[in-house]
């Protein structure tokens, strides 16, 4: 038995050890690079319970999908009730009403003119969606992206991914991919800290990866906003509305990747608003149901209408059960402010690890926005030599305290907090306790 909130005694039939055993001998989990040694039994708000009663703070939200926290009432209610109408319908035929009211309030909130929405399963499908609208659209078909990028593990998103080790033995990828560097402020080929120097450095190197690597043939430009997987990589305020004059000047759509960004994690509904500019078309993922698997490409009508019919569909896209699921979830952020509550949570936490990063010499970097927030870790703060074994010991450490937190960047040297944005306050001050504990038992190796 498990205690839970307010008293509550949680049950559970599942063993810990057994557990593990089971996942050992019947799941591929050889494919994880690592699984933390903990058991699920349940989870509610920012907390999760193992099996064997063990309670964490869960500071990385499901790799950012539980943004309104896990098992949110409304969420729940949205599903009982949709589950005792229609679970599936085929994607030939109109979808019972969850579906197209969910289009309906995507296109409430998404920036600009973006109102028409296909659905998929997951992030790399919705991504793989806008790539073949981009290239439908516009008649051309190559693409440009950045390096340390991550956009799904599917062959033509693999191919537009710029994290060796997320490619590594996935080869050979997709012809007509250029790379430009990603606005990384702390490691840059530039030899300089100035962001709006790194700013218009990478976004000139977009306008050269035009017009050096491509054919001239470019379809669409892609980034996510904040790079999660590369290390959570802030871009200087202005480098989307420089890229972005470079891309019109060409014809070039640009993809907002917000699977990891969007949906309040940033402080915004989505990671894009930050930066002054609206894209062509933008895939959601993740934080979009609240645990439910579920992705919406969203894009201009006369874009999203560019395919022909036939030419493209997915079997479980649009799920009424998920698509409920996202209803009540946007919802629930709007009614509860969950953006707003991310910005402000987002700033205390950062005031608090740069004061970390004065007091323990490991830390290089500490960069965020709202609750996506990376700690990069180093060796040597002068030669900024990563230190992933350091990130991984941190994380370690912090599990053994009772909170979960991610660990990320192109060499996993990159501490990562993206907790529910229903976190409290004083569960975050535990959090920071917690790393604060770790980076100096680390200190002391």
């Amino acid at each position: 038995m498990i205690e839970g909130r307010a008293g509550a005694v949680l049950t559970t039939s599942h063993d810990h050890d057994a557990t593990i055993d089971k996942y050992q001998r019947y799941v591929a989990t050889s494919f994880v690079k690592s699984i933390e040694p903990i058991v699920v039994a349940r989870a509610e708000g920012a907390t999760i319970w193992d099996a064997d009663g063990t309670e964490y703070l869960d500071c990385f939200a499901g790799i950012a999908v539980a943004n309104a926290g896990h098992r949110h009432p409304r969420v729940l209610a949205a599903v009982r009730e949709q589950l005792e109408q229609v679970i599936h319908a085929a994607s030939y035929i109109y979808h019972v009403p969850a579906v197209a009211d969910c289009a309906e309030r995507l296109a409430q909130i998404a920036p600009g003119d973006l109102t028409k929405t296909f659905f998929g399963n997951s992030g790399a499908e919705g991504i793989e969606t806008a790539m073949r609208l981009a290239k439908a659209y516009t008649g051309r078909h190559e693409f440009i992206t950045l390096t340390h990028s991550f956009h799904g593990r599917t062959n033509a998103t693999l191919s537009i991914t710029g994290n060796k080790a997320r490619k590594t033995r996935g080869g050979p990828y997709l012809s007509g991919i250029a790379f430009a560097p990603a606005p990384y402020v702390y490691r840059n080929p530039f030899g300089t800290d100035d962001p709006e120097v790194v700013a218009e450095r990478c976004a000139e190197m977009v306008e050269w990866a035009v017009t050096y690597q491509t054919s001239g043939d470019v379809a669409a430009f892609i980034a996510e906003p904040v790079m999660g997987e590369g290390g959570i990589l802030v871009p200087p305020a202005s480098y989307f509305r420089r890229v972005k004059e470079v891309l019109d000047r060409h014809g070039i759509l640009f993809i907002a990747d917000e699977v990891q960004s969007g949906f309040g994690r940033t402080g915004r509904m989505f990671g894009i608003e930050h930066f002054g500019v609206t894209p062509d078309i933008m895939v959601m993922a993740k934080g979009i149901a609240d645990g439910f698997p579920l992705s919406a490409t969203i894009a201009r009508p006369e874009i999203a209408d560019s395919l022909r019919p036939g030419e493209h569909l997915s079997t479980f896209g649009g799920n009424p059960i998920s698509c409920a699921a996202a209803i009540a979830n946007i919802d629930v952020m709007l009614d509860e402010r969950l953006p707003e509550e991310a910005a402000r949570k987002g700033e205390w936490v950062l005031r608090q690890l740069r004061d970390l990063a004065r007091r323990h010499d490991s830390i290089g970097d500490v960069r965020g926005l709202g609750l996506m927030i990376g700690i990069e870790l180093v060796e040597d703060r002068d030669s900024r030599e990563p230190a992933p074994a350091k990130a991984s010991r941190v994380r370690q450490l912090c599990r053994e305290a009772g909170v979960l937190v991610g660990v990320g960047g192109q060499t996993g040297n990159v501490v990562r907090f993206q907790p529910p944005l229903v976190i409290s306050d004083a569960e975050i001050d535990r959090a920071v306790a917690s790393l604060d504990q770790a980076l100096a038992a680390v200190a002391d190796d």
